[in-house]
């Protein structure tokens, strides 16, 4: 989002300088200077007054403005306008001036001469404060504004559970719905994101480890731009090197992160340290991916019991993927869910290691092809953990590359030397694989829908919470947005859409009916319930 920076600058030389440098900000919008301390209230009363959505994000008041000293002018600025940040430019970068700036309300100070560097992290800083203000006061625009990048870490319950995979597709998932995406390798240790993406790039997270405050361009020069548009923080190549990220480093580096991308997603590997802990504790969600297998469940177990004695994450807090799922098993997701304490992931990740092989040995996960059901299982989901733009969802496409696939398998199943023989037997079980295709068929247009009103409640709770924080019709807006993006046929059979709130939750249930083989044809006398909660904006 543009960052509107308003300079209070008397001396003409360096309002000169300031709006120089203001201009090769990222995403900066430089309004022209006011001269002096009255012109500066008056502007900021007269756009108030229009609407609190006028107002700059930043104030910058140069030590030199008068009439009004610049610690009194900036102290009737916090006051009147108080989703302003506000920060002093000055010579004197001493602790007294320091720390009568903060009493005084502003968010950061300049030191002069200016420089870049400084410059763009103090305007960042104040920009990402005021934005943050306006959306607790209600007043800010219901968009991705910076600090509301999702971030999502991927946490293995054990060695070898495919976390990493998991870390690497969600971000490619995320990226081909039209987000932002930043992935990051938290394996300080032994880090295999550049590995599975081909990757060779000198910079690490190590780099950024003794910078005080990370700007816009430190961060730009320690991050990789990978072909497929996700921009990557590796691990160290010296796994050595990996102690000298600490807390404060993970929680600057995401921080800068999810201030410039709509999606982070942290490969925190499957050994604790005070790194990837401190990402697990930012995150808006953290997944434990597990094996269906008694050592990988109990490992999961003693990491979410560990999570929950640091005060890290609570159990009901993390969400188990259950990788390499396979039927026959005795563990099944509900099992896993029960041991753990923790929700399931419903989209299972299935065992074919056969299709990941060469994508794997060739390091190149991004080549991984479409109609791989491993693919398939994790883009569903990034979808059903909100990674994905609602009107990119491929749950019909998805759906369709499935059945493709599975009619290929039968088709092939058909294929001998003695054809005779095969064509006798096709004959005698058409009737079976006609009755598989068909319900198999079925079975997607049940996970299509079951998909479309998990959606369609998430929108409608979002909405609701956005109408009930303006003081609009919340009932309205809930059925508004869940049925905006829904498919003609579903939309018309949609059933009971309602929004109820719960606390500080704002929890939407939509009730949709599955068509029978086809949209249009009928549809079965049972509904497909979808449930979503949002927390309700300002509490």
């Amino acid at each position: 989002m543009t960052t509107r920076i308003l300079p209070a600058v008397g001396d003409p030389d360096a309002a000169r300088a300031i709006t120089t440098l203001l201009s090769q900000l990222p995403d900066a919008e430089p309004a022209p200077p006011v001269t002096d301390s009255t012109s500066l209230l008056d502007t900021l009363a007269r756009l108030a007054g229009e609407s609190l959505d006028e107002l700059p994000e930043v104030v910058l008041v140069h030590e030199r403005i008068g009439p009004v000293p610049a610690l009194e002018l900036i102290r009737e600025v916090a006051l009147r306008f108080p989703a302003v940040g506000v920060v002093l430019v000055t010579a004197d970068t001493g602790p007294a001036l320091f720390t009568a700036a903060m009493d005084s309300g502003a968010r950061g100070l300049v030191g002069l001469p200016l420089g870049y560097e400084e410059l763009a992290a103090r305007v960042q800083g104040a920009a990402s404060w005021s934005t943050g203000v306006r959306r607790h006061l209600g007043t800010g625009p219901d968009v991705f504004t910076g600090p509301g990048g999702t971030v999502v870490t991927v946490t293995g319950a054990k060695g070898g559970t495919g976390a990493t995979v998991v870390a690497v597709q969600l971000a490619l998932a995320a990226k081909a719905s039209g987000r932002t995406v930043a992935l990051v390798d938290l394996d300080l240790q032994s880090g295999d994101v550049a590995s599975y993406l081909d990757v060779q790039f000198r910079r690490s997270i190590v780099d950024l480890a003794g910078i005080a405050d990370i700007s816009p361009r430190v961060l730009q020069d320690a991050v990789f731009s990978h072909p497929t548009g996700v921009s990557l923080v590796l691990a160290p190549a010296e796994g050595e090197r990996g102690e000298e990220v600490t807390d404060r480093v993970a929680r600057q580096v995401v921080s800068a992160l999810r201030n410039r991308y709509e999606v982070v997603v942290v490969d925190c590997g499957t050994q604790m340290n005070s790194a990837n802990a401190a990402a697990i504790e930012m995150a808006d969600q953290a997944l434990l991916v597990v094996t269906p297998d008694v050592v990988a469940v109990r490992a999961a177990k003693r990491m979410v019991r560990m999570w929950d004695r640091l005060q890290i994450r609570k159990a009901e807090e993390t969400t188990t993927v259950v990788n390499r799922h396979n039927r026959n098993t005795e563990i099944q997701p509900p099992l896993v869910e029960r041991i753990t304490g923790t929700k399931v992931a419903r989209a299972a990740i299935p065992a074919n290691f056969k299709e990941l092989q060469a994508a794997t040995d060739a390091g190149r996960m991004q080549d991984l092809e479409s109609r791989s059901t491993v693919k398939q299982a994790l883009w569903a989901l990034a979808g059903e953990l909100g990674l994905v733009k609602p009107a990119a969802g491929a749950g019909g496409k998805g759906g369709g590359k499935l059945l493709r696939s599975d009619r290929g398998a039968i088709g092939f199943r058909g294929r001998g030397k003695d054809r005779g023989a095969v064509t006798v037997e096709l004959a005698g079980m058409a009737p079976l694989i006609l009755f598989v295709m068909i319900a198999m068929w079925q079975a997607v247009l049940f996970g299509y829908t079951f998909s479309l009103a998990g959606n369609a409640a998430d929108e409608g709770a979002r909405a609701a919470t956005a109408a009930a924080t303006s003081g609009g019709g919340t009932q309205a807006a809930c059925e508004a947005a869940a049925t905006e993006h829904l498919p003609s046929s579903w939309q018309d059979d949609a059933g009971d859409i309602s929004c109820v709130q719960e606390g500080n939750l704002w929890k939407a249930r939509v009730e949709l009916n599955t068509p029978i083989l086809f949209p249009g044809a009928g549809s079965f006398p049972w509904d497909v319930t979808g449930s979503a909660g949002a927390a309700l904006e300002g509490d």
